[in-house]
């Protein structure tokens, strides 16, 4: 997700539910150039609700862009870091959308539909930068369309999931790994039906046309009423995918951050065939990084915040990144990036919390697993 501001000039877009959220008092905020629900009953019932039993999530904000044509897989090969020739029919990938610096263009998912159709799940306020962007590295033969308005997305998550999905669709499930997807009716509605999500818990992502939207939607919601379904805004999302250590567009990752210093080496395979940034990455890889996105959890009382300078021995070293309250965890904990040689879990940091220097220190992310 990106909290990317649109430009000032642009309308604030609305999803085919902004009148459903409205109507059930969710607490609207602009997002990314979106009018979106933050809250509904609140992020702590809310964030809990993921985690113990399930919570549906309206992110028909992100943005869908399909790769078409015999060289498509050259060309998403071309701009993301990770290898989508490793994927299989059906499987999706998480990526990077890479500069030439080595540095994001954004995060996305990558889906394969067949070995000539892609589908990049893009960050909200960055879809239409993400689309230009692909369009002026597009020296291939292939088709890049903007499809975003064709589908809505839900998000159901959280241990009980699977089971309030299940009866409403006629496909197995269960047998659907993670991050792997398939097509087929939920509710009536044909549907892409994905096993990720963005909150560190089992779940799945659906992706349908958007006059379906409030029957999916309600038909959701009612299927999970008796398991404790809760309809959840962004501001749940946000600390669910901190607390499982996910990077942010805008905040842990930017077009200033490269794979290796926010500890996305895993999705930068430098073995595969050239892509943007390799070069500048694989010297980063040879010579070290200088920095590197730690976690953190304070351990007097304040919340250490985004942007705030983090101080070792009085003098600032780093940023955070993101940080605030963990729901359901007592403590304050934050992501933060500090030169490497001071990288180290159990260290102490301190945070200027404006007037105040505050101590934290450093633990390993995330701060969450889920049991699996």
């Amino acid at each position: 997700m990106s909290d990317t501001p649109a430009p000032a000039t642009s309308p604030i877009r609305k999803t085919a539910l902004n009148a459903m959220h409205r109507q059930m008092g969710g607490k609207m905020t602009e997002f990314g150039g979106w009018d979106m629900p933050v809250e509904y009953s609140g992020i702590i019932p809310e964030h809990r609700a993921v985690r113990e039993r399930a919570g549906l999530f309206d992110v028909s904000h992100m943005g869908e862009l399909a790769v078409r044509g015999h060289e498509a897989l050259a060309l998403v090969q071309h701009v993301t870091s990770n290898d989508a020739s490793r994927l299989s029919l059906d499987q999706a990938q998480y990526s990077g959308l890479m500069t030439a610096q080595g540095t994001f263009v954004d995060d996305l998912l990558v889906h394969k539909f067949t070995d000539e159709h892609y589908w990049l799940v893009v960050n909200a306020g960055n879809c239409t930068k993400d689309f230009s962007y692909i369009l002026a590295q597009n020296h291939f033969q292939a088709q890049v369309d903007n499809v975003s308005d064709g589908y809505t997305q839900l998000a159901i998550q959280g241990p009980r999931a699977l089971a309030i999905l299940q009866p409403l669709t006629s496909i197995a499930l269960a047998p659907i790994k993670y991050y792997w997807f398939t097509i087929g009716k939920v509710l009536g509605v044909e549907c892409i039906i994905s096993r990720t999500g963005y909150t560190g818990e089992d779940g799945f992502e659906l992706y349908f046309d958007p006059e379906h939207s409030e029957k999916v939607w309600t038909g959701l919601l009612e299927a999970g009423k008796s398991s404790g379904i809760l309809p959840c805004g962004l501001g749940a999302r946000n600390t669910l995918r901190m607390e499982a250590g996910m990077a942010l567009y805008g905040h842990e990752i930017d077009d200033t951050t490269t794979p290796l210093e926010a500890g996305l080496g895993w999705i930068t395979k430098l073995n595969k065939p050239e892509f943007l940034g390799q070069a500048v990455i694989e010297k980063q890889q040879q010579e070290g990084i200088r920095r590197k996105l730690v976690g953190f959890e304070m351990t007097e009382p304040g919340i250490g915040r985004e942007g705030y300078p983090v101080l070792i021995g009085g003098k600032p070293v780093g940023h955070v990144t993101s940080g605030g309250p963990i729901p359901g965890q007592n403590r304050n904990v934050g992501m933060a990036y500090v030169p490497v040689e001071l990288a180290s879990p159990g260290a102490g940091i301190e945070i200027q919390i404006r007037a105040r220097t505050v101590k934290a220190k450093q633990v390993p992310l995330p701060f969450y697993k889920r049991a699996r």
